[in-house]
């Protein structure tokens, strides 16, 4: 009896080396993980009951406990990086917040004319085309308003503008749909357009920044070509 009370004796002197805290019988109970105290109790079970013909080696029990240490190190940082990332996204949203109401260059197929009364968008074409047309309509009578013809065009961003917008459109108060053509070598096929919209709103949506682009609903930041005030 004596050995197993210098044995504790020996086990509580190396917790207080360790710095570790007893916990209360209460938080015990309550625990649903295995927390260091547990952990050290069980080995402690386990250097008492041990065959005596073949203990416990010194380095088993290091190996041990740096292997617990370990892994209580990565579930703490594994919290802190939870926490940086929910405050990553409220410092997102607020950065966001600073472009309401501004316009910003997305992806969409309607757009309306800016303070200048023209209207201005954008083409990514991944290859060169070799015929480039843009037709623009009103979207609620189907009405052929313009049509922007750009001819062959290499690879990569091709701008287009339209100055002489009819004088109901002028204001940015009727929408204006854009439909591209563009031709590749295999026949028209269409292509999304990117046109100037205001911010109405931001989200976080599936740890990605949204933002609600009038006329042309959700958009994904990272597709955000360019930003105007």
């Amino acid at each position: 009896m004596s050995e197993i009370s210098n044995s504790q004796q020996a086990q509580t002197a190396l917790f207080q080396k360790l710095g570790i805290k007893t916990l209360s019988e209460k938080n015990r109970e309550t625990s649903q993980t295995l927390g260091q105290e547990d952990f050290l109790r069980l080995m402690t079970s386990q250097l008492q009951n041990q065959d005596p013909f073949a203990p416990m080696e010194n380095g088993d029990f290091i190996a041990q406990m740096a292997q617990f240490s370990s892994v209580t190190g990565i579930n703490r940082m594994s919290e802190s990086l939870d926490k940086m990332s929910g405050q990553f996204d409220k410092m997102r949203i607020a950065m966001a917040t600073d472009i309401l109401g501004h316009s910003v260059l997305a992806p969409g197929n309607v757009g309306t004319a800016d303070r200048n009364g023209e209207l201005h968008g954008v083409l990514d074409l991944p290859k060169t085309s070799i015929a480039t047309l843009i037709n623009l309509s009103d979207p609620s009578t189907g009405e052929l308003l313009h049509t922007l013809d750009l001819g062959a065009q290499s690879s990569g961003l091709v701008g287009f503008s339209w100055t002489d917008l009819p004088e109901g459109y002028r204001s940015g108060d009727k929408p204006i749909l854009i439909s591209a053509m563009v031709n590749f070598g295999s026949g028209p096929e269409n292509i999304q357009p990117s046109v100037f919209a205001k911010v109405l709103g931001t989200e976080i949506k599936d740890d990605q920044l949204m933002l609600d682009v009038e006329n042309n609903g959700s958009v994904n930041s990272e597709n955000i070509l360019r930003f105007r005030m």
